[in-house]
């Protein structure tokens, strides 16, 4: 990454006021007189100083200058210029170096006006641990700061997890904790069902264990023919001495090893190290497959839905996706892409600057590489296809939803409120979004109850009053004049009459007007499908039992009771386990710290049997009972 400091070019006079496109170009013609001619990367702000655009140039001077020429422009090009005030940029050493830096400051500020990559969770590996005697297999995901070796990545977790139990059934490898292994007395459930070979106690010594280990490394490294056929011939050698049941171990073994295979080998030459990315676009949206193979086996596939204009060509679209996804993830030694991607010899320049080697970037015209290339395709052009019918069903069910509450307009973010508590205990409140798109899980919003009258007295009114409050109040400090998006459409409050005139207080307090809001109670008895519907000034609404927009009603309220309960939870579990160790009759600070160190955290004292309890440094038999006691009452 460069070290110069960012410059800010020619703002505009009055970045309050509105201007026209003119006028932004005019901003922008004034900020190229002073342009360098050699590379870097430009930020187009807005009034509010935010990033509209992030580009990248191997000529500051010329690239920007072409943002004078509006007649030239797309229609999505012209619209940021009008939102343009201010310039910044930075320069680098070379394009190179500008191609990484954009996709950084994408990811960073994530500007409307650029292709945004908004999936972007981590990928699962497997890890075998090396800090240890007996390595441990297990699942890993995060940053590879653990001594060991990893292997993958995986598309899901699901897809490590079929593997991992396939290994463990294959090579016998241990998957509990160092803390777990060190305590155990005897072998467990996982040498009962043959998946572990129970080095904890001694069924294998550490030479025969790291010979499993051995063997697990050379399986995942691609090294796995000769083994197989070894074991092959070890499980023929034990039938013909009548050792069935070593016989029959060694071919649980290989079964386990053919499971991994049928579904992950794909037997294409030339492709042991390769992501393969296929793009496939359609109605102004685009769906971007990428199938992971690692030596030579299939590790799964995802299917990302970039944000991008409408007008955008499939290209351009491709090659700022892979510059985003590989800016925090390995990049393979070949990505086998379905179209050339805009400057690919650049991108494949920045992939190969950022792995430290050659990276191959190349679209396949023919042969198996381009079967796998259409495979992908096929994939991409479904899971476009389910996403568009999916988008249908769910703009009738918004458009049906407006018809149905007599709304303006159909509405764009819908946001459900609940609470939760327990005679008032650890009351929280959340709020769950939804949209065009379904529901908006990164949006949602829990609330710790902090009126602490309001939760002793199990008053869900105030519960509630608090948490509107909070949300809108936060709403009209971040974002007043509600460009952001941030902002719903629709309040869906779950409660009666009640709970929609605190919600209706709330708002006027705060000065809005202008806001679309109701309540959903359910019917007699709590019968789904007699709920009823509040709404300002009006009677209570009846849906149609089968009505699909009360289902939909009922799919909102019930994911924001699901996800309020959950929060609910973990917040009663971790304030219990937190105090638990404190409410216990006879242990201070000293056996506190003895229990902690012990087993790491007050749920694994809670969960301790009596004899281990007793093994603690410090802990009575009699002092053990008691602790045991009183987690175990009732």
């Amino acid at each position: 990454m460069p070290a110069a400091s960012a410059e800010l070019v020619e703002p505009s006079p009055d970045p309050e006021t509105p201007q026209s496109l003119a006028e932004g170009a005019a901003v922008i013609a004034a900020a190229v007189r002073t342009l360098p001619s050699g590379p870097g990367v430009y930020r187009m702000l807005d009034r509010r100083g935010e990033a509209l655009y992030v580009g990248k140039a191997g000529n500051l001077k010329r690239r920007v200058y072409s943002y004078t020429q509006i007649g030239k422009l797309p229609r999505r090009l012209q619209r940021m210029v009008a939102e343009t005030v201010a310039l910044e940029i930075v320069r680098t050493q070379s394009e190179v170096e500008a191609l990484l830096l954009e996709s950084n400051l994408i990811k960073r500020f994530m500007p409307r006006f650029n292709v945004l990559l908004r999936d972007d969770k981590s990928f699962p590996y497997i890890l075998i641990t090396g800090d240890h005697a007996y390595p441990q297999i297990r699942k890993h995901r995060g940053g590879q700061d653990a001594t060991g070796s990893y292997y993958g990545p995986f598309a899901s977790a699901g897809a490590v997890n079929r593997t991992v139990t396939a290994l463990e059934k294959a090579f016998l490898l241990r998957s509990c904790s160092d803390a777990v292994f060190a305590q155990r007395t005897r072998p467990c459930l996982m040498y009962q069902i043959k998946r572990c070979s129970a080095p904890c106690v001694g069924r294998v010594d550490e030479a025969g264990y790291a010979r499993l280990v051995a063997e697990a490394r050379a399986f995942l490294t691609g090294s796995s023919q000769d083994f197989q056929e070894e074991m092959a011939r070890a499980m023929e050698a034990a039938a013909e001495r009548l050792d069935f049941e070593q016989a029959a171990r060694y071919r649980d073994r290989l079964r386990a090893l053919a499971h991994i295979q049928s579904s992950q080998d794909i037997n294409v030459a030339g492709v042991e190290d390769a992501d393969v990315v296929a793009a496939h676009q359609e109605g102004g949206q685009t769906c971007i497959q990428v199938f992971f193979f690692r030596v030579g086996r299939n590790y799964g596939n995802r299917a990302y839905f970039p944000s991008h204009d409408r007008q955008m060509e499939l290209e351009e679209v491709l090659s700022s996706f892979l510059a985003q996804f590989y800016d925090n993830k390995p990049v393979p030694r070949t990505i086998l892409t379905s179209h050339q991607p805009a400057e690919a010899a650049l991108l494949a320049e920045a992939l190969s600057s950022r792995a430290g080697r050659r990276v191959e970037l190349t679209a396949p015209q023919r042969g198996d590489k381009r079967k796998l290339i259409d495979s992908a395709l096929a994939n991409a052009r479904d899971a476009l296809g389910r996403r568009m019918a999916e988008s249908s069903a769910q703009a009738k069910l918004l458009q049906g939803l407006a018809e149905r509450l007599g709304l303006d307009r159909t509405p764009e973010r819908i946001e459900v409120y609940d609470n939760s508590h327990i005679q008032g205990a650890n009351p929280y409140g959340a709020m769950i979004v939804a949209g065009p798109e379904g529901l908006r899980k990164s949006a949602y919003r829990k609330f710790a109850i902090r009126n602490t009258e309001a939760g002793r007295s199990s008053d869900d009114y105030a519960m509630m009053r608090e948490v509107l409050t909070r949300r809108f109040a936060r709403a009209q400090r971040e974002d007043p004049e509600r460009s952001e998006g941030q902002w719903p459409d629709l309040v869906l409050i779950d409660g009666g009459r009640g709970q929609l005139q605190v919600a209706l207080e709330v708002l006027a307090e705060l000065g809005i007007d202008d806001l679309d809001v109701a309540a959903v109670a359910k019917g007699p008895d709590r019968d789904a499908g007699r709920e009823r519907i509040f709404l300002p000034d009006r009677p209570p609404l009846l849906l149609e039992p089968r009505d699909p927009v009360l289902y939909f009603i009922q799919r909102l309220r019930d994911e924001a009771h699901r996800f309020v309960i959950g929060t609910h939870r973990a917040g009663r579990s971790k304030a219990r386990l937190t105090s638990a160790l404190d409410e216990i009759p006879g242990i201070g600070a000293r056996r506190k710290k003895a229990l902690l160190l012990h087993f790491g955290s007050a749920r694994g004292v809670e969960r301790a049997s009596l004899a281990d309890l007793e093994k603690v440094e410090g802990i009575s038999g009699t002092v053990a009972r008691k602790i045991h006691a009183w987690f175990h009452r009732g």
